[in-house]
């Protein structure tokens, strides 16, 4: 079966032209999969038949309604599958699950097929993909063998690399969505945490649990962000999304400012290939319109120290305690190892951890203020399975030294191909943002993809052209101002304490006339559209956070209120404008063009 390759977008088209049905290209994929069998991806393949069963549910009737329809994708083994054995990768945890998790029955209600359970790192514990009994196996690179594949999603990413499934989910709690996607050449998004729904999917260190996307394309995880994302009552951290961050995918255009750590802060751990090619990678942002100022990450990298070496490990124990206690010896030496670390972790050493993390957010968040985003290598660099036996713990932590911080500082990250070490093997960068910036991230990252377009995973096929859509909500909301809230002036506070920022001072279109109300203080004036006898305004363009936005709005007097007023170079922005009945009794300002101006006057 000739396909060019597994992206929504090209197999919905391929549906809709009848070249071929979703029962034939489970059929291939079942068949390609057979051949991959030594990357030892799966804990739980699906029979053919149990694939025709989900297949015959399909109605082609709903193929408009539902985006993911025939779509095939795998799941981590840590996700219950109704019906189907949930392991997490050992043999003595299993058991059969009585209901889809949250997520998995909403990509399954919108048309996906699922084509089997991926391998993982035991317990969701591990940044190497190794971590998993005999009887499964290490999960290997899909590029090259006797390389790790990452973790813990080690299975779900090779899966998409190899072009078995169009996307796979993952979870997330010191980087196992986004270090895999590195080491295999595909994309990787951390959500915020709790927009997923975390029900029905095996926890790891609960409080900091995230559901992972891997796609080969930042239109495709777009996609199923949209379609997974969902306010669950039942998740205890379950959060509802933001207008911002809904379908805003495409919104993020035009110049952007990225942080990347001081230079002694990068580590590479002796790969000058790696450190070569993130520097590229930041060439190629500046070239895109980034603009790079070089911070200082250590309230980052400072946090990432608190997960393995605090009371965060006593998380981990929590989840896996009743097999540590009644079969320990079904855990891994490594994995045991790991959970017994802190087993004498006080509540007073858990308090004490806490409060130093919020100091830490506290410095962190200020990055924000001054950039759009963090920009920093996914993986400092790559071992070989012979390596990592030597030093399991040590090197493992390597790979987790730009994704540990994350889901402790309550941040968003996408994870992205950049290009290739000196050993063939995938190198990878990650956008990082504030919680609820995953739509602004993937807007960039899609920008990113396509500037360097790659080959999809480990695959031949190139990557597509991508729509990166605009629709939904900006994050912020450009506001011209003419009078008592210019710079200065007795009303500016009100833009102040709203985290306003002057963008820049500018004119109206010489369409408008221009009063001073009668009434005061505070004196204001009113900008009425005349099309004959206008001139132009000088007004002041503030961006305003959207969250504040209906506050501002909210204390405007009549006869003001917002609308559209056109500037001098023919574009129309959000502006103050006043009814026409309230310029009954004003005086005329218009020839003096301007309120500061008019106020000289006086």
């Amino acid at each position: 079966m000739q396909i060019e390759n597994l992206t929504i977008n090209y197999l919905r088209e391929q549906y809709e032209a009848k070249k071929f049905t979703p029962l034939e290209l489970m059929q291939h994929l079942i068949h390609k999969a057979d051949q991959f069998a030594e990357k030892n991806i799966w804990i739980h393949r699906l029979r053919l038949e149990d694939v025709e069963t989900s297949i015959n549910q399909l109605d082609r009737e709903n193929f408009s309604d539902q985006p993911l329809w025939g779509i095939p994708f795998v799941v981590k083994d840590n996700f219950d599958v109704a019906g189907l054995p949930t392991t997490a990768a050992c043999e003595a945890f299993t058991y059969t699950a009585d209901s889809n998790a949250y997520v998995v029955q909403k990509l399954l209600d919108a048309g996906a097929i699922l084509l089997g359970k991926a391998n993982m790192d035991q317990f969701a514990t591990g940044l190497v993909g190794v971590r998993s009994p005999e009887k499964w196996g290490a999960c290997k690179n899909s590029f090259n063998s006797d390389y790790v594949s990452g973790g813990s999603s080690s299975g779900s990413a090779v899966a998409v690399a190899l072009g078995l499934a169009s996307f796979s989910l993952g979870t997330d709690t010191a980087g196992s969505g986004r270090v895999p996607a590195a080491l295999n050449n595909i994309i990787g998004l951390k959500p915020s945490k709790g927009l997923l729904s975390f029900s029905g999917v095996v926890p790891a260190c609960r409080t900091l649990d995230c559901v992972s996307i891997f796609s080969t394309t930042t239109d495709d995880a777009n996609t199923v962000f949209e379609t997974a994302c969902g306010f669950d009552q039942q998740d205890p951290y379950g959060r509802k999304n933001i207008d911002t961050n809904r379908k805003n995918y495409g919104r993020y255009q035009g110049d952007f400012s990225f942080a990347v750590p001081a230079q002694q802060q990068l580590n590479f751990f002796g790969d000058q290939s790696a450190q070569k090619q993130f520097a590229t990678a930041v060439e190629s942002l500046e070239a895109l319109g980034g603009k790079k100022i070089i911070c200082d990450f250590e309230p980052l990298f400072a946090a990432a120290k608190l997960l393995y070496s605090g009371p965060w490990v006593a998380e981990r124990y929590v989840a896996a305690e009743d097999i540590y206690l009644n079969h320990p010896d079904s855990l891994l030496p490594v994995i045991k190892e790991i959970l017994s670390s802190q087993l004498d972790a006080s509540a007073a050493d858990t308090f004490k951890a806490i409060y130093q993390l919020q100091a830490y957010k506290q410095l962190a968040d200020q990055l924000f203020d001054i950039v759009d985003i963090l920009v920093t290598p996914t993986a400092g660099t790559i071992y070989t399975q012979a390596e990592l036996a030597e030093q399991p713990i040590a090197l493992n932590s390597n790979l987790g030294y730009y994704t540990n911080y994350l889901n402790l500082l309550d941040y968003s990250a996408i994870a992205m191909p950049a290009g290739f070490l000196d050993n063939k093997l995938p190198f990878g960068i990650s956008f990082i943002g504030k919680c609820f910036d995953d739509t602004k991230l993937l807007s960039l990252a899609n920008r990113w993809q396509q500037y360097q377009p790659a080959k999809i995973g480990a695959t031949d096929w190139s990557v597509p052209a991508q729509s990166g859509s605009v629709t939904g909500v900006l994050n912020t909301i450009d506001v011209a101002v003419c009078g008592a809230h210019l710079e200065g002036l007795p009303l500016n506070w009100q833009l102040l304490e709203r985290e306003g920022k002057l963008l820049r001072k500018d004119k109206t279109a010489d369409n408008y006339r221009f009063y001073a109300l009668a009434g005061g203080p505070p004196y204001r004036p009113g900008l009425i559209r005349d099309e004959q006898q206008g001139a132009s305004i000088d007004v002041e363009v503030w961006r305003l956070p959207t969250a504040f936005f209906g506050s501002f709005v909210a204390g405007i007097p009549k006869p003001l209120g917002i609308g559209k007023v056109e500037l001098a170079d023919g574009n129309w922005i959000t502006s103050f404008i006043c009814e026409t009945y309230g310029i009954e009794g004003a005086e005329d300002i218009t020839k003096h063009g301007s309120w500061r101006n008019y106020i000289s006057s006086l």
